[in-house]
């Protein structure tokens, strides 16, 4: 691992850095079709699927403080209830709407870790702090526990009980002071340039994740703010 001397801390973003959603989407639960009608689902126009996503996800946008998974479950309750409302042919029960509900915010098992997030979070513990920088709500620390990989960090920064979203600097200041570090002692990697520009600006070294190979052959050769990975074994 090519890691300089003086850095002591590394920061994490979780989506598409350590983990992934297991079907691929993020609102699309792992035990979405045992709800929800997959004939009836396949038949309707993808155009209104995405808008039905897209006008729940804007009222999710909108709720800035979500602090715990109960008031993360009422939440997504009418996030779920807002997409019934758009896809009425789905004809979604007020129970399904709750079990849709339980199973994004409970489920414990909804993301899959990449193999390379759980050996280097491993091997990096035992030398660095670690830290996770995360837009998501409070349901994702449990994630963690699940997999057994919360044990690892030091500071967990989730942005919905913050009430501000990466590239916000609240948000890597949140985890230096947690980590008792300053900004040149730590390196952040995230998948998204504009977060890893918000890090650079406080004076942390930034590293860009494209897992994708098309992703990491242009950014390689565009993006000259940040050093570009493939992987978290190529740190």
């Amino acid at each position: 691992m090519m890691i300089n001397k003086q850095v002591k801390a590394i920061l994490f973003d979780s989506g598409k850095v350590l983990n992934y959603p297991k079907t691929g989407h993020w609102f699309i639960t792992s035990n979405f079709f045992k709800y929800i009608d997959a004939e009836k689902y396949k038949k309707i126009d993808k155009n209104k699927i995405n808008n039905a996503f897209v006008k729940a996800q804007e009222y999710i946008s909108q709720q800035n403080y979500i602090k715990t998974e109960h008031e993360e479950y009422e939440h997504f309750y009418k996030f779920y209830r807002i997409f019934s409302e758009e896809l009425t042919e789905l004809n979604l029960t007020d129970s399904s709407i709750k079990d849709l509900t339980k199973d994004l915010v409970y489920n414990n098992k909804k993301y899959t870790f990449y193999e390379d997030a759980k050996e280097v979070v491993t091997k990096l513990s035992v030398d660095y702090k670690l830290a996770i920088v995360s837009d998501a709500w409070p349901s994702l620390e449990n994630v963690f526990v699940q997999a057994d990989l919360r044990k690892y960090f030091s500071s967990f920064i989730i942005s919905s009980k913050l009430g501000v979203t990466k590239p916000n600097e609240f948000m890597y200041k949140s985890a230096l002071q947690e980590l008792n570090m300053k900004a040149e002692q730590c390196i952040f990697i995230d998948d998204n340039i504009k977060n890893c520009d918000g890090a650079k600006k406080l004076g942390i070294e930034s590293l860009l994740l494209c897992r994708d190979e098309k992703s990491f052959m242009y950014h390689k050769f565009t993006c000259r703010k940040h050093r570009v990975i493939k992987s978290l074994l190529d740190l």
